[in-house]
Order: C-alpha cells, then structure tokens, then sequence
C-alpha cells in the first residue's frame, strides 16, 4: 500500500500499448467486471493502435483505437486502474486517442460513468446499444434455414463489400481476422450472398457478430444457425436498440443485461444500400 501511495504522487508516462503489456491489461479489464480473456486482447489489439499509461513496470490505463479507412474510426477498452482513478487519466488517454484519430469520425459505446467525459470531448448520443447473453433455451424442433451456409474462401470478397453497405465503413482487415479466429456464416440465395454472420470465442463462450442482413427474419435464421453449432454454451450478442433483434434473442433465452450509449464524435456513418448490421463484432470495435 505504501508504494502504491507514492506512486499516486508521480506523474505517470504515456506511451504505446505493447504485446508484452496485454496480461497487465487483462487484470485491468478484470477490475471493471469485463470477462475478456488474453486471446481477446490479442485479438483487439493486432487490429488496431493502443495507448497506455505507466507508473514505471506498472501498467494503470489502456486504451484502443481502430481505423476504418479515412474517415472512420472506433474507441474502446478504456481503462483506468481503480486506485488511480480521479486525476484526469481517463480524460488523458481519450484525448492521446481523438489525435490518433485525426480528421477521422469516432464512434464508441459509452457506459454511463464515462458519458459527461465524452461529451465533453464532442461525442454527441446516436442510439442505444443492447447486451444480451446467457445460455440460449434449446432449439425447438423447427428446422434450419437451409439458406445458411458455411462461408467459401470465394464469399469472403462478398462478406467485406455487403459488410461495408450495412455498416458504412471498410473494414477489410476486421473481417480477414474473424475469418481466421471465427466461423463465417452466409445466406447464400442462388449464387448470391445476401446476408452474413460472424461466431467466434470471447469472454465467458462465443460471441455473435457482426451480423450483415437485408431484413430482421434473415438475421434471426444467422444467428440462430450460429447458436446451434456452440450448442450448451455461453453467448453475446451486442445489437442496437432500433435493430428490431432484441425481442427476439430475449425470447431465444439470451437476457438484456445491459445499455451504452452509442455515440460519436462528426459524421455517422451513411447506410445507402439494403443491408443493415443487426450484430456488432464487439462495443469496442462496433
């Protein structure tokens, strides 16, 4: 305890987030309630750019941007160790992310401790992001949407241009990586993909997301065919408030147990074409 008080007394350091650092931020997100394993930070962290915040070997904050081309970015995993919190930290490593960011529009999901800094910082509320989890009811006896297939290595072209229609921002690399660490699910209508689902391990089991789709009943049949290959086991699924999705993955056993704030700091992102994201990848990376 008494390094830790003199420690309050220096000023600590900023510098970029390292892989060798991810265990220390582990136990961070460990503090805040977040069941993320070091496999998720792996995963979040070779996509994108962090930032940390240092009292000598000590590891007190994080935080993670990622790029979508030139005009879009996300933020998230912002973490501020409990014994330092209330001198500005917080405030610090957003402000070392905004620059990062440039000219780029932001986006993040905000909990409510953090929606007075944010705002502060520019961000202005653009909707409601719902957390469901839970082990889903098993299946009842309908049968599966025959659409939904496995994804092909010729789909995932299609995967990351649908993608970039239903949520406005390219993110190639995003779905090159889910394709190695997860399983792409597809709506395949002849020859077409109409529709796509992401699974893959996080936290407590799977998480589900992103979810691409034309209309609520295709990305119901996604999930639910996501659902029954981790049969028995823990899901997520993140989705927006005016998604129409949480009815139903309420009814399917998977309970609301959370809303942020969906925010972002310049222009959202337009949606010109069909599609819409139903699912996000994660709150972080949206």
């Amino acid at each position: 305890m008494d390094n830790q008080m003199n420690l309050k007394h220096d000023d600590p350091s900023t510098g970029r987030l390292k892989s060798d650092q991810l265990p220390q931020a582990l136990l961070l997100s460990r503090q805040m309630g977040w069941p993320y394993r070091l496999e998720d930070w792996q995963f979040a962290h070779a996509l994108g750019e962090g930032f940390s915040l240092e009292l000598g070997e000590q590891l007190i904050g994080t935080a993670m941007g990622w790029n979508y081309g030139d005009d879009f970015a996300s933020v998230g995993m912002i973490i501020v160790d409990n014994d330092f919190q209330g001198h500005g930290y917080g405030a610090r490593l957003v402000d070392l992310l905004l620059a990062a960011s440039g000219s780029r529009s932001i986006l993040l999901n905000s909990t409510r401790e953090g929606f007075a800094l944010y705002q502060r910082r520019g961000f202005v509320q653009i909707g409601q992001t719902h957390q469901h989890q839970a082990v889903p009811l098993p299946p009842s006896g309908e049968p599966l949407d025959p659409r939904v297939q496995e994804a092909k290595p010729a789909d995932l072209t299609f995967i990351t241009r649908l993608d970039q229609e239903g949520v406005g921002m390219p993110r190639k690399a995003l779905i090159d990586s889910l394709a190695q660490h997860g399983q792409l699910t597809v709506i395949r209508d002849r020859d077409a993909v109409k529709g796509y689902a992401a699974s893959r391990p996080f936290g407590k089991g799977y998480v589900i997301g992103p979810v691409v789709a034309e209309n609520l009943d295709d990305a119901c049949a996604l999930i639910e065919h996501a659902i029954r290959q981790v049969s028995g086991k823990f899901v997520r699924v993140d989705t927006a408030s005016d998604s129409g999705l949480s009815d139903w993955l309420t009814a399917r056993g998977l309970r609301h147990v959370g809303t942020e704030a969906f925010m972002v700091r310049g222009l959202a992102p337009r949606i010109a074409g069909p599609y819409k994201k139903f699912a996000l990848c994660s709150q972080s990376l949206c």
